[in-house]
């Protein structure tokens, strides 16, 4: 059984934009994620395409994809913070991949590394300061704070950075953002009075690199900005621009009248006479986030309306006619209806110079979350 292909399209001058709206809006270095092979856009060559505009720092989740990055060509710092037990620190350690740590049993397994290979250790504290997953528990913090200080004096390990994850950080004015960021200094004091002070502090996801410059120390960390999308829908884009197009062959397109309902649970509404354009393939929805899908008409976000085996596409048209090319595409849901914006002026490379396609599988993945 086959499927019609779906092509992804990575503008590389957008992710070149973006990097250097978030390094504008924070004032500060960027970390640019580019965990989850670059949340599906190619880690490779979203990692040197960031970089190269600006980037300071890579961030991954697991040692593996640092390591692929490593023998990629990719020289920059990189640091890796979600370990499961077993994980590779030696060859982490070999590749000068910084490893943040979680605990003091991971920070037990970097010393060991450490001393098998005779390479000192760049390690992050990573700080557990409200967002209750990973992270050095409070409890925990003031033993942790002595082993690590003391495998810094020992020279098993170089204290690179403390770091945290937000909780709230999309919505920012709440007052955890804040207290998050002062346990933080907390941390980052503590380490100083024990003779390790680390050498940089980063806290702030997408949405403080964007909202909060007071967060933003010395680096940002922003995921799902750098591929162009909104961290707070309600606050605007930002400027940013969405690095990923999607385009897939069109198997019907069929005329709706106003009022009927489309798809399962008649989801849409259609809210005047309008055609709809059936895709043959389903769109995941980390894709529906992320990117924008082309159609002959303009640019459209695509829904897949409750369906496991199509999305649609609808087209409104200005001149009275509908159909295909008669009218801008318009969103497919009713939260979101009007024409599609134009996107934003673009302060990077062109996209025709700086593009990849790439064929997604055929059993789309959703990717991991924003950090």
């Amino acid at each position: 059984m086959t499927s019609p292909a779906l092509t992804a399209t990575v503008d590389l001058g957008a992710i070149a934009h973006n990097v250097d709206v978030l390094r504008t809006a924070s004032n500060a270095a960027v970390m640019a994620v580019v965990k989850a092979d670059a949340y599906g856009h190619g880690a490779v060559p979203v990692a040197k395409a960031a970089l190269a505009a600006g980037a300071a720092e890579l961030g991954v989740a697991h040692i593996t994809e640092a390591r692929a990055l490593r023998a990629a060509g990719v020289d920059a710092p990189i640091t890796a913070w979600l370990h499961a037990p077993g994980a590779d620190f030696e060859g982490a350690v070999t590749d000068h991949i910084g490893i943040a740590l979680s605990s003091s049993r991971q920070l037990d397994a970097v010393v060991a590394a450490a001393r098998a290979t005779g390479v000192a250790a760049s390690v992050t504290a990573k700080v557990d300061t409200g967002l209750n997953r990973s992270g050095i528990a409070a409890e925990e913090w003031d033993d942790f704070a002595e082993q690590v200080a003391k495998a810094h004096a020992e020279g098993a390990v170089t204290l690179r950075a403390v770091m945290c994850h937000l909780a709230r950080g999309d919505e920012p004015d709440h007052p955890l953002n804040s207290e998050q960021a002062a346990r933080l200094d907390a941390a980052a004091a503590d380490l100083a009075r024990l003779g390790a002070a680390p050498e940089i502090m980063h806290i702030a996801n997408s949405p403080a690199a964007l909202t909060r410059p007071d967060l933003a120390r010395d680096m940002v960390r922003p995921g799902v900005a750098v591929y162009g999308r909104t961290p707070v829908p309600e606050l605007g884009d930002f400027g940013l621009i969405p690095a990923m197009t999607l385009s897939a062959p069109v198997a019907l397109v069929k005329k709706v009248a106003a009022g009927a309902g489309v798809s399962y649970s008649h989801t849409w509404i259609a809210p005047h006479d309008t055609v709809v354009a059936v895709i043959p393939r389903v769109m995941p929805t980390a894709c529906r986030d992320c990117c924008r899908v082309a159609s002959r008409s303009g640019s459209a976000t695509a829904s897949s309306a409750g369906s496991a085996g199509s999305a649609w596409i609808s087209w409104s048209s200005t001149s009275g006619r509908t159909g295909p090319g008669s009218g801008r595409a318009t969103r497919s849901n009713s939260s979101a209806p009007g024409p599609a914006a134009a996107p934003p002026p673009r302060t990077g490379p062109t996209p025709s110079a700086r593009s990849t396609t790439r064929s997604c599988p055929r059993s789309a993945t959703a990717w991991s979350g924003a950090t």
